[in-house]
């Protein structure tokens, strides 16, 4: 920690915090000292000395250190597996030598550089990891939410215990307890979130127990604490006898778990204020700490995430605040442990697993499940094993995972078919943006990241499959071909070989000059006395006579490209399609039901705030038919509203006409610019209304109004704009154009079906009713 420059005034805040973090610490750290198999009091010893080490040393402004839930198992798993009694004095004497193997295998990991290895433990491999352990001592605690004990072993045994004991005996007023205390510390922390209810309830629990005497109704209540600071000991090595394999084995688990779950979080977190973390000063702050920890007799520290952002709520700038922490708890161990014999045992438990439910990585995934199921799998299979199998091999499946997850990212990286765009005189992938148009006569195609032999077939085998007949020249765009081995040019090799013979040029272009180097040394010379290895791709187009002009392929169906006019000033790529591919409708829609929402509050709109809304939501960079359908996708959401009657007829009236003038504008301008596409623009949205219709028929009506509305427009506006419509509208959109996905035309309008479900469901709700 340094002071340097630092400002008396965030003592206001640091010093506050730090009580508020003691204070939150006395029950998770009771709780997780007890999932240790240690007395309650040494959860307290472990937030005095070892969180003023860490705050000392670490390099993080705001990190919290502590007793926490990982470690804790871990360790209550080596006591249980040794057949160690939980708080006897075997494991009072046993902890101690633990905490200082950790604290020695971090030591060693920073002298010989193994904290590097931690980059290549991933977030989902470390989140399911945490998410096994949290929801292992969960299982563990859920006995003691009505009156039994807790739980060990693995997932099977916890299920048995917990069926067991409720089956023989729930004590209702324990239950009432700990399921009350776990239910006001959730919806607090929606509602109330700066509050610290974890330290509330504890008081509001040992206040209880002082009025109602809880012990007299069958509660458990925690043992007493003796007062006093706690005396510092050497761990006793002798210990080790017998268990040296097994010890530093575990240990040196728990050592990889405190370095990349803290290091990570801690990463993460400086992100939020752009604080500069050293990692290497990181590490040796989680030996001191946990050095410290071994002296005072308590389990393995680490990294709260948890508490790091109660501590945040209460604008934390500097670790003073562990300074105040420890000050706080040195307070609370010499004068107030008298209180610590009032708490009853179903509301720390109640406290402990709301804070271990808080430390799930669930919502993490769910982002996996949307955007990589690989690594939603992995997420998964490690929480799993963790649960089935033990923190151990939870590890270990972890680790090598890991691995496995570079292994298979590296042999399956991106690739894509390239398409021109004429107005921009550059490539494009053709699946990612709208109207790019593949070059007839050539396959261009993008290949990413290292080419080597676990993916070399894989270039060869997706040529193959597009290669067509009419196909004069293979382009491998290899700008992101980063290195190449010998397996690879040898792949290489034969592809090349293979075309040559088919009459078909594949040239390599557009990549740096050390892979020509590479390509020479492992043979592929003959590519480059055929002038197959050329910078650009222009240049590879043009040597098998493919010149400006380029013959376009059809757009098969989709709108192509236009350049936009207006705001951007130039024809430009549509940004935000780029920046969302398949989501970029739902995106639009999304911007379009907020402008909405925003619109019916205002008295007035113009045609710049509907631009600068979507110049700030979707990018400057966008087609007039993108704005188009955006336009679209407004005037029914403001439909929709005035059909719940969300909005005022009249305002609705007003703010109408302002889109409509706007829309209409906008069709005169796609039509001076292109009348074919103006004419797939009018079938298009022909399609999306009967969409509109089919969805919500009830809003369709006001929907249906505003379209005639526009008619009316165009009319006195553009008249021959609205001939062309009538003229369309009468032959009906045809087969060729273009057709939402199936998983789009399930939730074209996910919002709007969502608030549709639950109108209806209230509906349903007061029917039955009645």
């Amino acid at each position: 920690m340094s002071l340097k420059g630092y400002n008396l005034q965030f003592l206001k805040k640091d010093i506050p915090a730090g009580i508020i973090i003691a204070l939150v610490s006395i029950p998770i750290s009771i709780g997780y000292s007890l999932v240790a198999g240690l007395p309650p009091v040494y959860g307290l010893y472990g937030s005095l000395l070892p969180i003023l080490a860490y705050g000392l040393i670490t390099s993080s402004p705001r990190f919290v250190f502590g007793v926490d839930a990982a470690p804790a198992a871990l360790v209550g798993g080596m006591l249980y597996s040794m057949g160690v009694a939980f708080q006897s004095d075997d494991a009072i004497r046993l902890v101690p030598v633990i905490t200082l193997l950790t604290a020695a295998w971090i030591l060693i990991a920073r002298l010989i550089g193994l904290g590097k290895l931690v980059r290549f433990i991933s977030s989902p491999v470390m989140g399911g990891f945490i998410t096994g352990i949290c929801c292992t001592i969960i299982l563990m605690q859920i006995p003691k939410l009505y009156g039994g004990d807790s739980g060990r072993g693995e997932l099977y045994e916890l299920m048995i215990h917990i069926y067991n004991t409720m089956v023989t005996n729930v004590h209702i007023p324990s239950l009432i307890l700990g399921a009350g205390t776990i239910a006001v510390i959730m919806i607090s922390r929606k509602f109330i979130p700066a509050v610290p209810m974890s330290a509330v309830m504890m008081f509001i629990g040992a206040g209880i127990t002082y009025v109602m005497h809880l012990e007299s109704y069958g509660v458990k209540l925690l043992p007493s604490v003796r007062s006093g600071l706690p005396s510092l000991a050497i761990p006793d090595l002798s210990l080790l006898h017998g268990n040296v394999r097994t010890m530093m084995l575990q240990t040196l688990i728990i050592a990889i778990v405190i370095i990349s779950e803290t290091l990570l979080a801690t990463n993460n977190f400086a992100l939020k204020y752009d604080d500069r973390i050293d990692n290497n000063r990181e590490i040796i702050a989680y030996a001191v700490g946990n050095l410290a920890g071994a002296l005072v007799g308590c389990c393995p520290v680490n990294g709260s995430v948890s508490r790091s952002n109660i501590a945040d709520q209460f604008g934390v700038k500097s670790q003073v605040m562990s300074i105040s922490a420890a000050a706080t708890m040195m307070l609370i161990l010499l004068f107030g442990t008298g209180f610590i014999h009032l708490l009853p045992v179903p509301v720390l438990t109640g406290i402990v697993i709301s804070a271990l439910i808080s430390s799930t990585e669930f919502s993490l995934a769910a982002t996996l499940h949307k955007v990589d199921k690989t690594e939603w799998k992995i997420f998964y299979v490690v929480m799993f094993t963790v649960l089935i199998f033990g923190t151990i091999y939870g590890v270990l499946v972890g680790i090598i995972m890991s691995f496995v997850t570079v292994i298979i990212r590296a042999s399956n990286p991106p690739r894509s078919r390239l398409g021109y765009i004429q107005e921009k005189d550059q490539f494009y992938p053709v699946d990612r943006t709208t109207g790019t148009r593949e070059i007839k006569g050539a396959l261009i195609y993008r290949f990413g990241g290292a080419l080597f032999f676990a993916n070399a077939n894989t270039i060869k085998e997706e040529i193959d499959d597009l290669v067509t007949d009419d196909i004069k020249a293979v382009i491998i765009e290899a700008s992101g071909i980063t290195s190449i081995d010998v397996t690879a040019v040898e792949r290489l090799m034969i592809l090349y070989n293979k075309y040559k013979e088919r009459g078909v040029k594949l040239f390599l272009t557009e990549h740096s000059g050390n892979l020509n180097d590479q390509l020479r040394a492992f043979g592929a010379e003959q590519m480059f006395k055929d002038y197959a290895i050329v910078p650009h791709i222009y240049q590879a187009l043009k040597s098998v006579g493919i010149t400006k002009p380029y013959e376009l392929g059809d757009c098969e169906g989709d709108i192509c490209y236009l350049p936009i006019s207006g705001s951007a000033g130039s024809s430009q790529i549509a940004e935000f399609e780029w920046a969302y591919g398949d989501q970029a409708e739902a995106r639009m829609e999304e911007v379009a039901n907020s402008l909405a929402d925003k619109l019916i509050t205002l008295e007035t709109v113009d045609d710049e705030m509907i631009r600068e809304v979507e110049r700030n939501a979707l990018g400057s960079n966008w087609s007039e038919i993108d704005e188009e359908k955006f336009l679209d996708f407004l005037e029914f959401q403001l439909a929709h509203l005035l059909e719940l009657g969300k909005i005022d007829p009249d305002k609705f009236q007003r703010v109408r006409e302002k889109i409509l003038l706007y829309h209409a504008k906008l069709d005169s301008q796609i039509n001076d610019r292109n009348s074919d596409e103006l004419d797939k623009i009018i079938k298009t949205r022909m399609v999306r209304e009967e969409q509109f219709k089919s969805r919500f028929p009830a809003a369709y009506h006001a929907f249906a109004e505003e379209r005639a509305r526009h008619r009316e427009i165009l009319k006195n506006k553009y008249p021959e704009i609205l001939e062309r419509i009538k003229r369309l509208r009468a032959e009906g959109p045809d087969a060729s154009q273009p057709r939402e996905k199936p998983e789009q035309d399930k939730s074209s309008f996910p919002v709007l079906h969502e608030l549709e479900q639950f109108v209806d469901g209230v509906k349903d709700y007061f029917h039955l009713k009645n």
